[in-house]
C-alpha cells in the first residue's frame, strides 16, 4: 500500500514571491519529513472538464498511511504545516490524503 498527500495551488498574484518561498523555504522543509519516499511537482494542471488551471501540484508519498501521519506529527511535519499557512497567504490551495489501494497496468 502507498499513502499520498496531494496539494493543489491556485495561481498566485505574485508568482516570483510564491516560487521563491516554495523553492527556498517550503521544499527544504518538506524534504526532511520522516519516511518520505517521493516528492513530485507538476505545473499548470488543467481540469479536463473546465475550470481554472492549478499553478502547482505537489504530491508526497509514503509507504503507509501510518508513516504519513507520523511524519506530519513529527517536529519536521509541524514545521512544514506552519510554513504551509504562509503559502496559503500567498495563494489559495487544496490538499488531501489518500491511500493507493491498487496500481493497475
Amino acid at each position: 500500500m502507498t499513502a499520498r498527500f496531494i496539494v493543489l495551488y491556485e495561481t498566485p498574484a505574485d508568482l516570483a514571491a510564491f516560487d521563491r518561498h516554495y523553492r527556498d523555504i517550503h521544499l527544504p522543509l518538506a524534504r526532511t519529513l520522516p519516511g518520505l519516499r517521493r516528492y513530485t511537482l507538476g505545473r499548470d494542471a488543467v481540469a479536463v472538464r473546465g475550470g481554472e488551471p492549478y499553478y502547482l501540484v505537489a504530491e508526497w508519498e509514503w509507504d503507509t498511511m501510518e508513516e504519513l501521519r507520523a511524519a506530519f506529527a513529527s517536529p519536521e511535519g509541524r514545521a512544514a504545516a506552519a510554513d504551509a499557512a504562509r503559502l496559503q497567504e500567498l495563494t489559495p490551495m487544496r490538499s488531501m490524503l489518500y491511500k493507493v489501494d491498487e496500481t493497475l497496468l
